[in-house]
């Protein structure tokens, strides 16, 4: 939320009735890319039908009332971690196997020269 959303929202004491997900992530005290994690793992709905790439807007009430609730916070902040902990790890993995065949290639290549200087 920008500084002067903000200043209005503390000036006026209520937040609007929608958010966007920037919003609802500072709402939730969570980053704004999380919160596409949110909804894929059904933690929290956008309001209406919203295409894919659309802009998403949720209802401020709701994710109050989603806040005070402890495990609900406990799944959140799990579906986060397993999120990033999968996407990461995929990432290794991604590496090690190219590693593996720059490996394999060169013992190919080694192997080559070996039997071309015979």
């Amino acid at each position: 939320m920008r500084d002067d959303q903000h200043r209005f929202f503390m000036i006026h004491g209520h937040l609007p009735v929608r958010v966007t997900a920037e919003q609802a992530g500072w709402l939730l005290n969570c980053l704004p890319h999380n919160i596409p994690v949110l909804v894929g793992a059904r933690l929290l709905k956008p309001l209406g039908n919203p295409p894919a790439n659309g802009c998403k807007y949720f209802a401020t009430e709701e994710i109050l009332e989603l806040s005070k609730d402890k495990a609900w916070l406990g799944r959140m902040t799990n579906a986060v971690h397993n999120y990033w902990r999968d996407k990461n790890g995929r990432k290794k993995t991604g590496h090690c196997e190219t590693q593996e065949k720059t490996e394999q290639g060169s013992a190919v290549t080694s192997r080559l020269r070996t039997v071309g200087e015979s």
